[in-house]
C-alpha cells in the first residue's frame, strides 16, 4: 500500500492507497466510542460489510467504551485480518471536542465536583492513542467530525443524487444541528448551531424533569406524548428562542448541564409549577401534560427549520441524522407538512451510526469517489447464530425442544399455531440488526388483533411502562390497506395512521397512530414467510414486533444471550434458528443460570451515566 497524499479537513489533497495484491480492495473500518452506543462498521470496496454496537457483546446498555469486540466481529464478517484494514476512520474530532472541554472547564460557578469531572476527560489518553494500544492497529487513521459522520451516514445510503441535508443530535465535538447538502460525492455545510444550544439537550431536559433516563427515555416522552395536551407549550417556548436562519438560543437559566450534573434547574421547576417526577413514580395528567408539550415545540422548532434548509437547499429531497433524528413523530410532520418530497433517515441515526458515516467518509476522501449502490434496504449486518451452535447447546443442556431443521414449512406453521392460541414468541434468526430497532431478526412477536396483548407484554415481559407502544411488521405489498402509508418503511422511522378495516388495537396507539415496519423477502425471506402464513390463516399481513430484550438490557445477540432472556421472562414460546421450545422445555440448569446472572455486574464494558446527557 502506498500513500500518495494527506487528506485535511473537507478539501485538500487527499489520500490515495494503492491496496496489496494479496488483498484487492479497500477495507476501511469506521469506529465511534467515547459518549454512548459505541458501535464499529466495515466497509470493502464502499459496501457495508458489517456494522455492530458494542452493547450487543458487552450486555451494557449504550455501551461507550472502545467497541474492541465490535472491531473483531467486523474483521471476522469481512474475512480479514487486521494486517488487510487500510484505514480506520473516526467519528469526532477529538481536537474540537478538547476546546469544547476546556470551554466548559472555564464557565463561571462550576460546582468542584463538575470541574474535577470535566478536567478528569480532558486528560484521558486521546482516541488515536487509543485506538493504536488497544487495537494494535499501525495503519492510517482517518478524524471525521461528529456532525459529518452524521451527514455521512444518511446521505451516502440514501440513494439520493443530491439532498438537503440536516442532522440533530445533543452535542457532537462542537456543534448540535447542521445545514448542508449532498451533491453526488460531496457534502457541504453551510451553517451550524454549536453547543451548548441544543434541540437534542431541550428534549432531554424534559425527559429528565419527567423522571425518565436521559440518553434512554426520550423515546418514552414521544410514547407518553399522545395521552396528554399541549398547555404547557407556551410555557417551553420560552426555553428556546428562535434565531435568523437556521439559528436558535437556549435560555440557560432553566438548563443546568453547564455547570452541574442535572439537566434541569429550579427555574423550569417553577416555570411548571410543579416538582419533577420521581422515576418510577405514577404519572399523573401533568407528566402527560408536559410530554405533549415538549413533542409539540420540537416538532414545530424541527418544521421551521426544515422548511428554511429548503429554502437554502431546493431539492426534493432531504437526509436526517443525528439522535434527534429518532423521534419518528417529528420526522412524520416533516415530510406530511414540510417542503421536501422524500425523506431518509439513517437507521441507525444517534451515536451508533457515526461509525458507518465515518467510514463512509473515508471512502469519499480515499478514492474520490461516493459508495456503491443503491438506497440501503435492509441493516441485517451483526452476527448471526448458526443452526450448528444452537443444536450443540440444547442438546448439551438436556432441553425438550422441536427440531424443524429442513422443514422450514413446518417451523412457520408451528409458530403461527402458538401465536394464534395468543402466546408471546421470541424469534431469533439470522444476522442481527444494526441500530436501536428490532426488524425481525431478534424480535418478540405476537398477534396484533388480540387487546390484551400489548399489556401482557408491557408488564410481564419486557416490564415496562403500560403506556409504551408496540410497532407493528407489515407485508409491505399490503401495508396501504391498513396504513395510511404511501411508500415503504423497513426502518420503523415514520408514524402513521391505522385504517385498518381489522381492530389492531395492540398495536394501535391511543392517538390512531402506530410505527410501521414495511417487510418484503428480498431483505428477510423468513420473517416475510411467517407472516405471509399469518395472514393467509388469519386475513391479517400483519404481526406485533417488539425488540428481543427486557427493560434495561440491550437486545440479544447470541443464542445463550436469547435463552437467557427467555428464561427469566413470561415468554411462552423460544425459536432460535430451526429450533422451537416451549416453557415447559426448560431445564433446571437454565434456570439456576438465569438467577445466577439476574444480578451479575458486567465489567467489560462502560456504562452511560443517565442524570445528565453524557457529552463530557
Amino acid at each position: 500500500m502506498s500513500e500518495t497524499a494527506r487528506h485535511t479537513g473537507n478539501g485538500g489533497a487527499r489520500k490515495v492507497f494503492v491496496p496489496r495484491a494479496k488483498n484487492p480492495g479497500l477495507n476501511i473500518i469506521g469506529i465511534a466510542f467515547g459518549y454512548h452506543d459505541s458501535s464499529c462498521s466495515l466497509l470493502q470496496d464502499g459496501n457495508v460489510v458489517a456494522a455492530v454496537q458494542e452493547e450487543r457483546f458487552t450486555r451494557v446498555k449504550n455501551d461507550k467504551s472502545l467497541p474492541s469486540m465490535a472491531f473483531r466481529y467486523c474483521l471476522e464478517a469481512g474475512g480479514i485480518t487486521i494486517a488487510d484494514v487500510d484505514c480506520i476512520s473516526y467519528y469526532e474530532d477529538p481536537r474540537l471536542k478538547l476546546e469544547r472541554q476546556v470551554w466548559m472547564g472555564l464557565v463561571p460557578n462550576l460546582s468542584a465536583k463538575r470541574r474535577s469531572s470535566i478536567l478528569g476527560r480532558v486528560v484521558k489518553r486521546m482516541p488515536k492513542e487509543l485506538i493504536r494500544r488497544t487495537l494494535g492497529y499501525e495503519g492510517p487513521i482517518e478524524i471525521v467530525d461528529h456532525h459529518l459522520s452524521h451527514a455521512a451516514s444518511s446521505y451516502y445510503f440514501s440513494g439520493f443524487d443530491d439532498a438537503a441535508i440536516l442532522t440533530v443530535d445533543g452535542v457532537g465535538d462542537w456543534p448540535t444541528t447542521t445545514y448542508g447538502s449532498g451533491h453526488g460525492s460531496k457534502i457541504e455545510r453551510f451553517e451550524q448551531v454549536d453547543f451548548p444550544n441544543s434541540l437534542g439537550f431541550f428534549y432531554s431536559t424534559v425527559t429528565g424533569y419527567l423522571g425518565f433516563e436521559v440518553n434512554e427515555g426520550e423515546y418514552k416522552v414521544m410514547g407518553l406524548a399522545p395521552y396528554g395536551e399541549p398547555v404547557y407549550a407556551d410555557k417551553l417556548r420560552q426555553l428556546v428562542t428562535m434565531g435568523p436562519g437556521g439559528q436558535y438560543t437556549l435560555d440557560m437559566k432553566y438548563f443546568g448541564f453547564l455547570t452541574e450534573d442535572l439537566m434541569y434547574t429550579d427555574a423550569l421547576v417553577e416555570l411548571l409549577g410543579q416538582p419533577p417526577r420521581e422515576p418510577e413514580s405514577e404519572l399523573a395528567q401533568f407528566h402527560m401534560d408536559v410530554a405533549r408539550s415538549v413533542q409539540v415545540v420540537l416538532e414545530d422548532i424541527l418544521l421551521e427549520k426544515v422548511r428554511y434548509l429548503h429554502d437554502k437547499v431546493p431539492s426534493s429531497n432531504l437526509c436526517m441524522a443525528g439522535g434527534v433524528a429518532l423521534n419518528v413523530v417529528a420526522n412524520s410532520r416533516c415530510l406530511a407538512e414540510g417542503p421536501f418530497d422524500h425523506l431518509f433517515v439513517q437507521p441507525a441515526a444517534g451515536d451508533a451510526g457515526g461509525s458507518l458515516g465515518a467510514a463512509a467518509q473515508a471512502y469519499v476522501n480515499l478514492t474520490g469517489e461516493r459508495p456503491p449502490g443503491q438506497r440501503m434496504s435492509h441493516v441485517y449486518l451483526g452476527p448471526a447464530n448458526t443452526t450448528e451452535d444452537a443444536h450443540r447447546l440444547l442438546v448439551s443442556s438436556n432441553a425438550e425442544f422441536h427440531d424443524f431443521r429442513g422443514r422450514t414449512d413446518e417451523l412457520l406453521t408451528y409458530v403461527v399455531d402458538r401465536l394464534l392460541e395468543g402466546k408471546v414468541v421470541g424469534w431469533s434468526h439470522g444476522r442481527m440488526e444494526y441500530g436501536p430497532r428490532a426488524l425481525g431478526t431478534r424480535s418478540i412477536l405476537g398477534d396484533p388483533r388480540r387487546p390484551d396483548m400489548r399489556d401482557k407484554i408491557n408488564a410481564v415481559i419486557k416490564m415496562r411502562e403500560a403506556f409504551r407502544p408496540f410497532a407493528p411488521a407489515a407485508l409491505e405489498g399490503k401495508a396501504a390497506e391498513h396504513f395510511d402509508l404511501d411508500h415503504p418503511s423497513p426502518f420503523m422511522l415514520e408514524t402513521c395512521q391505522v385504517i385498518s378495516p381489522i381492530d389492531l388495537s395492540s398495536i394501535t396507539h391511543i392517538d390512531g397512530s402506530a410505527r410501521v415496519q414495511t417487510v418484503t423477502a428480498d431483505t428477510n425471506p423468513r420473517f416475510t414467510a411467517l407472516i405471509e402464513e399469518f395472514d393467509r390463516r388469519t386475513g391479517c399481513p400483519i404481526l406485533l414486533n417488539t425488540s428481543f430484550n427486557q427493560r434495561g438490557e440491550p437486545i440479544v445477540n447470541t443464542t445463550f444471550d436469547a435463552i437467557m432472556c427467555f428464561v427469566r421472562c413470561q415468554m411462552d414460546v423460544l425459536v432460535i434458528e430451526d429450533f422451537a421450545l416451549e416453557r415447559d422445555g426448560i431445564p433446571p440448569l437454565w434456570d439456576l443460570q438465569a438467577e445466577f446472572m439476574k444480578d451479575t455486574i458486567h465489567r467489560d464494558g462502560e456504562s452511560v451515566g443517565h442524570l445528565v446527557y453524557t457529552f463530557l
